[in-house]
């Protein structure tokens, strides 16, 4: 086995692991059960709202010091948090304690970006692609096993609703002691820079500043590496971050889709959350839940579609071809949530999540291949990050104003409609757009 192939299956191991969360499905049902004197509209908006707030507010400080401290510690960080969280969900029962965890979890959230950039530091850049395949099938493997986990213990009653915690607190501790065995990170791109030696070949004149003009271009057997990895390190960890930022959104095409990018990951992390909600308004005391067959459904479809996307995307879609695809896709998906909140059949409710997720794994993954279309290699972790935390930011702003009872204090059904609307409101900004920049294109070219 070649070492990169070795790295790859550890960090897989750890994300797989992780992932299998059984309890996660049946979440809100645990919170809401007998197990907590806790009711639904103060999980909705006492509870659930904390997350979102510490996700936010420990995002940019985990994502650079992931890079400061090399990866690795920020995993481990990420598994121990795990281990608070679901310690604290099945030996506390206060709302105190409840709010309290929920800022772990933000922990628990932010330091994920330690699992996906840690593969960056350890491999050539050669097998990227094939790595951030690995690390992304072993998450989607991870979920779905979890889902189907819980959804076969519930329905042959070898456990209750309670008793899957212990089994996602088993996975955490697992994923934990396993995360301390992963190879540790000697350098990363902004403050561990690897510097080069009088032997390194002689490079072309560029100004240190002017990274994204070279970047991205040496293949191996090429005389030179690529110019930021060389000139990169005359520049200091805060001069390169703002090369890297500058040299990004200062191109209309990342910001455009970045925008994008941000705005339907915002609306799939609010869905998402707060979906368990909507069920337990629809059938408040169901025979049988479903969620975890649901969300097994939904798993294995959103992994599909973002197949499918980049086999379409690969060289065969032009940008504003991508733009016009998307605007109708997510018109089609404040659809489909209008399926889960305008009903009252649990099932049609159901079918408009699972509709939800495949469109949702389709568009990201277009999104996203078309924001790294555009971006030198070296600077996709920060511009993904960012995006991150502009859709964090939007969470935000949406759970204050629509859920939060300083706020709209909406009901559940009044907030998936906002969210509907949302969509829909996304695609036709952006299919807007498009026959704007259609007919000034058109305009421009009659008068050449």
């Amino acid at each position: 086995m070649l070492e990169w192939q070795k790295i790859s299956g550890l960090l897989c191991v750890f994300g797989f692991v992780r992932e299998l969360r059984p309890s996660e499905p049946y979440i809100t049902e645990f919170l809401a059960g007998p197990w907590r004197n806790i009711t639904e509209d103060q999980i909705n908006r006492q509870v659930y709202p904390v997350g979102t707030y510490s996700y936010l507010a420990q995002l940019v400080v985990v994502f650079l010091i992931t890079d400061l401290l090399l990866y690795k510690p920020l995993i481990i960080t990420m598994g121990v948090t795990g281990i608070i969280v679901w310690s604290m969900l099945l030996w506390t029962t206060s709302l105190e304690a409840l709010m309290t965890l929920e800022f772990f979890y933000g922990t628990y959230m932010a330091a994920e970006v330690a699992y996906y950039t840690y593969i960056y530091a350890k491999v050539d850049k050669k097998y990227y692609p094939r790595v951030t395949s690995h690390t992304r099938a072993a998450i989607f493997a991870g979920k779905l096993v979890a889902s189907i986990l819980a959804q076969l213990l519930l329905n042959f009653d070898a456990m209750d609703y309670r008793d899957l915690n212990y089994i996602t607190l088993a996975t955490q501790i697992i994923a934990t002691l396993w995360a301390f065995g992963l190879p540790k990170v000697n350098q990363s791109l902004y403050f561990h820079r690897k510097m080069y030696t009088a032997d390194t070949p002689a490079l072309p004149q560029a100004d240190s500043l002017e990274i994204a003009t070279y970047d991205g271009n040496s293949q191996k057997g090429d005389p030179f590496p690529s110019v930021s990895s060389i000139v990169a390190p005359t520049l200091s960890p805060g001069k390169l971050l703002w090369t890297h930022f500058r040299n990004a959104y200062t191109n209309l095409k990342v910001v455009q889709w970045s925008l994008w990018y941000a705005v339907g990951l915002c609306g799939y992390l609010q869905v998402t959350a707060y979906v368990q909600l909507m069920w337990k308004d629809i059938e408040p005391t169901p025979d049988i839940a479903w969620n975890g067959a649901v969300d097994a459904i939904f798993t294995a479809l959103a992994a599909l579609c973002a197949l499918v996307a980049g086999y379409i995307h690969a060289g065969r879609l032009e940008s504003q071809a991508s733009l016009l695809l998307l605007a109708g896709l997510s018109a089609l998906e404040g659809g489909a949530i209008l399926l889960i909140c305008w009903t009252e059949n649990i099932y049609v409710s159901y079918a408009g999540y699972i509709a939800f997720g495949a469109l949702y794994g389709f568009i990201i993954t277009v999104a996203g291949a078309e924001v790294a279309r555009y971006l030198e290699e070296d600077s996709f972790g920060l511009v993904f990050g960012i995006n991150t935390m502009i859709a964090l930011i939007f969470q935000t702003i949406i759970t204050l104003v629509i859920i939060s009872e300083g706020g709209l204090a909406l009901s559940t059904k009044g907030q998936f409609t906002v969210y509907a609307f949302y969509f829909i409101a996304v695609g036709i900004i952006y299919f807007t757009a498009v026959v704007i920049e259609y007919f000034i294109r058109k305009y421009r070219k009659n008068n050449e």
